[in-house]
């Protein structure tokens, strides 16, 4: 049995530990939480089995934890290497309910043969989501495009009068063909057209932060190319689900959707 640590309650706060270096924390199902390691490099720490970034700042290291949206209130657990274990708090977070009427009954209800499409697709993202590069990611990340917020982060979304899965993204409304912009230097790691998400590209920046693009009218980058930041990607469509021209912006973390804005420095 590994050695349990005190609790570690954390402070739910926008604030930055430095602004430079890491993300916002907000220890929220959704959110990310920023957990102190002390000053001597720990090793691999894990969450619920895998991997999650580890970065210095202000003389120690910090684990840097995305939440999934299903994670329940209460107690979390990193597990250090030897077996070691640290707990951290988990706040409660209501997300609003948002109905949309979706044109095409096929993005409600897809037939089998549809199904077996989007079950393949989404087995290729999970892939790329999933990955844990050695990179070290910067922070924070730019926004991809120039655009304004029509759907926020964790809402729970009913399509045609039918729930669905909560809203895994930002919605960033902007004009058919506008660029998109690597937040941050990455690699492509997957390209293509979804049934869903329409056109869409991952790119991932390093220790298991994966940033993904939906509903592009055009893609402009292959797999496997490296990219600087402010590259375009790409431009702003209406491909796949979508009711009008957006980017679907999504921020994984060691494999979970967390809000993108904690990324950006512009989480209230």
């Amino acid at each position: 049995m590994g050695v349990i640590l005190p609790l570690l309650m954390l402070v739910l706060t926008s604030a930055p530990c430095s602004a430079a270096t890491l993300p916002q924390t907000s220890a929220v199902p959704g959110g990310i939480a920023l957990i102190p390691l002390g000053a001597t490099p720990p090793g691999t720490v894990r969450f619920e089995g895998g991997p999650v970034m580890v970065l210095p700042d202000a003389g120690q290291y910090w684990a840097v934890v995305g939440i999934p949206l299903t994670q329940a209130p209460g107690e979390a657990t990193l597990t250090l290497p030897g077996g070691a274990t640290l707990p951290f708090a988990v706040a409660t977070k209501d997300y609003p309910t948002q109905s949309l009427t979706v044109p095409n009954s096929h993005h409600v209800n897809p037939t089998a043969e549809e199904l077996v499409r989007i079950r393949n697709e989404a087995s290729a993202l999970r892939r790329g989501l999933d990955l844990f590069s050695a990179d070290h990611p910067a922070f924070p990340l730019a926004m991809p495009v120039q655009g304004v917020v029509s759907s926020p982060f964790g809402l729970r979304r009913i399509f045609n009068g039918e729930p669905r899965k909560p809203h895994s993204g930002l919605d960033l409304a902007a004009d058919e063909g506008s660029e998109i912009r690597a937040p941050a230097a990455g690699v492509v790691v997957l390209t293509g057209n979804q049934f869903f998400n329409g056109n869409t590209v991952l790119l991932d920046h390093g220790q298991g932060l994966v940033t993904f693009y939906g509903h592009m009218s055009r893609i402009d980058v292959k797999v496997g190319q490296a990219v600087v930041r402010g590259q375009v990607l790409g431009r702003v469509g209406h491909t796949g689900r979508a009711t009008g021209p957006h980017l679907h912006w999504g921020v994984s973390l060691n494999g979970v959707m967390v809000d993108p804005r904690l990324v950006t420095g512009e989480w209230r």
